[in-house]
Order: C-alpha cells, then sequence, then structure tokens
C-alpha cells in the first residue's frame, strides 16, 4: 500500500504501514481505523484486482471545489523509497515523479491533489497483500495518489511553481529513510488537522499480478518470483 499503515503504521518517520511510498503520519486516527476495517473485512482475490480505480475522475481540482489557478503546483523526483504492505514489512522498493497541486479553500485551509507515477522492485518476503509470498527483483509499475485537507500557512522558501528537484529517500528495509523529504512540512511548516479523504494506488506487474490499495477498498496480490 502506499499509505503508511500507503495505511497499518506505514513507513518510517511519517508514514502508516501497509499503505504505499512514504507519506504522510498525520492521517486520522479515524482513517486508519477504517483502513484496518477494510484489511479485515474485504474478500481478496490474488490474481487480477476486484476492486479497479479510476482515481482520475477524484484526484483532481473539482475534488477541492476549486476552479481557481493553484497556490502550488510542483513536481520531484524520488528514489529508494520504500513501500510497505498489509503485513507491515517493505515489500519494494519504488522511484517515482510525484506531482502536487495546492489550493487555498479559505484563509488557512488548504486542499491539496498529489499524484504518483513510478517503478518498483519487490524485495523477498511477504506480498504487498500479505496473501502469500513474492520474490526478490520482480519489477512493475504502479500511479495513484491521494487528496488532502489540512489547516497551515504557506511558506515560499521553495518555489511554488515547476520542478523542485530529485531526492533519493535513502530508505532501507527498516522503513530509516535518512532522505526522506516532506513536501508538507516544507511549504506549511505548522500545519495541522491533517486528513485524507481519498487515497488508490494501482500496481502492475505483469504475470506475477495486480495490487489495488485504495480508501475504497483493496484487493489483488503481486506474488511469486
Amino acid at each position: 500500500m502506499r499509505y503508511y499503515l500507503k495505511y497499518s503504521l506505514r513507513h518510517g518517520s511519517d508514514r502508516i504501514i501497509g499503505f504505499g511510498p512514504a507519506h504522510n503520519i498525520k492521517a486520522s486516527l479515524s482513517a486508519i481505523a477504517a483502513l484496518l476495517s477494510i484489511a479485515i473485512m474485504t474478500s481478496v482475490a490474488y490474481a487480477s484486482p476486484s476492486v479497479h480505480t479510476n482515481y482520475g475522475s477524484t484526484l483532481n481540482a473539482s475534488s477541492c471545489n476549486s476552479q481557481n489557478n493553484p497556490l502550488v503546483r510542483v513536481s520531484l523526483k524520488v528514489t529508494n523509497d520504500a513501500d510497505s504492505g498489509f503485513a507491515g514489512n517493505a515489500w519494494a522498493n519504488d522511484n517515482y515523479t510525484k506531482n502536487i497541486e495546492v489550493w487555498q479553500q479559505s484563509s488557512n485551509s488548504f486542499c491539496a491533489i498529489v499524484k504518483y507515477d513510478g517503478q518498483f522492485v519487490t524485495y523477498a518476503g511477504p506480498s504487498p497483500n500479505n496473501g502469500g509470498t513474492v520474490g526478490a527483483g520482480v519489477k512493475g509499475t504502479f500511479e495513484g495518489g491521494y487528496q488532502a485537507t489540512f489547516n497551515g500557512s504557506l511558506s515560499t522558501v521553495l518555489k511554488t511553481k515547476g520542478y523542485i528537484g530529485s531526492y533519493d529517500f535513502k530508505c532501507d528495509t527498516s522503513f530509516n529513510c535518512p532522505g526522506y523529504f516532506d513536501w508538507l512540512t516544507a511549504y506549511f511548516p505548522s500545519y495541522s488537522n491533517f486528513a485524507e479523504p481519498y487515497w488508490a494506488w494501482n500496481y502492475h506487474a505483469g504475470n506475477n499480478g495486480s495490487w489495488v490499495n485504495a480508501s475504497t477498498g483493496s484487493s489483488g496480490d503481486i506474488t511469486g518470483n
């Protein structure tokens, strides 16, 4: 899952386990509880996902109720991010492009759409949906992202438009990521009331299967060698 807990307490310093690439651990406890409930209650098919996400229809400006230009519209490249699975393990190493757009909703409230597009290589161990095992070196692609709402004040230390660089997270399989870059803290240093109304990631690994990890339900898996 591209959630930290990507979400069962995902990775590293700020992820919840079981949900995808590193992202923010400040997701609400209610969201985490809902995710665990989905993980327990959802019937999983381990070949082709039974849950298909048309995430593009949700992850856009209309989800932030805005027809205005975003205050922040930036992209960055991330390498060596550890991806967490439902077993709490780092099941893959991720490299991806992240696109971030943030709209102001009121004087101190904001809505963000964050999208990922990249590749992964598996580590040997439990499969991401914990339905079996996966060998080392299975390669695939993924895409997806999340919507976030929060309160705060915008800092303009970094530029707010265009490409902001490449970040090597240097994550190990214990989710230690000494090079981790948190875009939210960088642009909104004192943010609060972070919530993620929606997230979805689609993973594809050819004959090794596909996996969907989403707030609306998770299914499928990536297994084998």
